[in-house]
Order: structure tokens, then sequence, then C-alpha cells
């Protein structure tokens, strides 16, 4: 008789900020895995809009209650984070058939380097649109962030809120946004 496997997944990403779409994705995610962790890294592409330390706190405030999951920083490759946690998969939402060109790409990546496997999840068609990137750059030119009740946590727009009055400049200080 084979012995129960305890399946874990990991759900990474940079989470700057995390969106419902996210959610949606990790409690989706519990259902299919005994744990799965989300794991908060940095895109050395990006300026981040929050510290890492201060992503990870808000999610862990979110997913609280929900039993399975876990929420931890990494820096590093995503593939050496899942072999250091021990789990058998990576999560991934998929928003459209960019994102899925994309993400299969990373897959392929990272059972190459890895020989890690990747599950995916076609996200809510209600959160499809939804872009943490485009999130930041409403943000960053001073958008008002109280219109995206549909797409953010309410914790999430008061830091949000709290960020657009306390940091002068902030369009010029997050690299991936364009200004215009």
């Amino acid at each position: 008789m084979r012995k129960p496997v305890c399946r874990t997944a990991v759900f990474p990403g940079q989470f700057d900020p995390i969106t419902n779409g996210h959610l949606d994705v990790i409690h989706r995610g519990i259902e299919l895995f005994d744990r799965l962790i989300v794991a908060v890294g940095n895109n050395p592409e990006k300026k981040e809009l929050f510290p890492q330390d201060e992503r990870v706190q808000v999610i862990r405030d979110l997913v609280k209650e929900w039993e399975g999951v876990s929420v931890e920083s990494y820096s590093g490759l995503t593939v050496d984070f899942v072999r250091q946690v021990n789990a058998n998969a990576i999560l991934r939402g998929i928003r459209d058939a960019s994102d899925l060109r994309y993400e299969f790409h990373l897959a392929m990546a990272n059972r190459a380097v890895g020989g890690v496997e990747t599950v995916f999840i076609m996200t809510s068609d209600h959160h499809a649109l939804t872009s943490s990137s485009l999130i930041r750059q409403i943000v960053a030119l001073g958008g008002d962030v109280r219109k995206l009740t549909g797409l953010l946590p309410k914790i999430v727009i008061k830091r949000l809120l709290e960020k657009q009055k306390t940091t002068p400049g902030l369009a010029s200080a997050i690299s991936d946004v364009p200004i215009t």
C-alpha cells in the first residue's frame, strides 16, 4: 500500500500589492493541496511599492484563518525555495493568453532547472483584468484607490492611501511606472 503524501505547493509572487485575484488563487489552491505556502519574493526588474516584510505581514493578516496556508518571504530562485520547503509543486494563476505564454516558459524552466512541476489555476473572470503593476501605476500617478474596492482587500486600500499621502515623488520612485 502506498504511503499518503502531503501535497505542498508554493504560490510565489511579488504581491505588491496583493489583490483579490491573488486571494482567489490562494483560496482555490488550498482545495487542491494539503499545504500552500504563499512565497513573497522580489522581482529584480521592479522597484517595490511596499517592502517585503510589510507585504508578508499584510498577507498573513488576510489569510490567518485559512487552514493550511502559510506565508514566507524568500529571495533567489523560486525552485530553490520550493526544494528548501519540500514542496511538490508551484501554483500559478493565469489571467489571459499573454499570462499563459509567460507562465508556460517559467514552468518549463522550473522543471528543467529544478525538477519542479507547475499547476495552473485559471483566474475567476471578475479578476482577469486585475494586475498589481496596474495598481502600482494608479497609486503612483495619484489615482483614487478608493475606487478599487472590487480589486483589492480593504487593508490594502488603506495602506495604499497612506502611501500616497506620505511618499512625495512616488511616481518617480517606482521604476516600472511610465511617467507621462
